[in-house]
């Protein structure tokens, strides 16, 4: 396995983890209410399940990896932009965009392999 493969299982178990955590933890209902997305937060747990899973599964099938990646990569450009607009300092902002650079890395690499192919 490559660095690109390692960030992909490391951000599938984390949006897998992170996914399941906002579908059944009062706490992520909270804060999806702080942000005023209540309505959003089992779509949002969904597609970070969804995208978890594509991320791990796509270390062995590339077409995968650049779907699942790039989803996840729009998805954390959207979480930096609620946590700009409600104000969070950068300690709350981090992990999202963390993922979000991550997760472009990764399905920048997975776009190659798919061209390579």
């Amino acid at each position: 396995m490559v660095l690109v493969d390692w960030l992909a299982a490391l951000s599938g178990f984390s949006f897998l983890i992170y996914g399941l955590s906002c579908l059944q933890s009062r706490a992520m209902a909270r804060e999806f209410e702080r942000f005023g997305l209540a309505r959003f937060r089992t779509l949002t747990g969904l597609l970070e399940v969804f995208g978890g899973v594509g991320s791990l599964i796509g270390v062995w099938y590339p077409p995968l990896l650049l779907l699942a990646s790039g989803g996840l990569t729009l998805l954390m450009v959207l979480g930096v932009a609620v946590r700009l607009r409600v104000r969070d300092g950068l300690f709350l902002t981090l992990p999202a965009l963390v993922l979000c650079v991550v997760n472009g890395y990764v399905a920048m690499e997975a776009w190659r392999r798919v061209v390579a192919a």
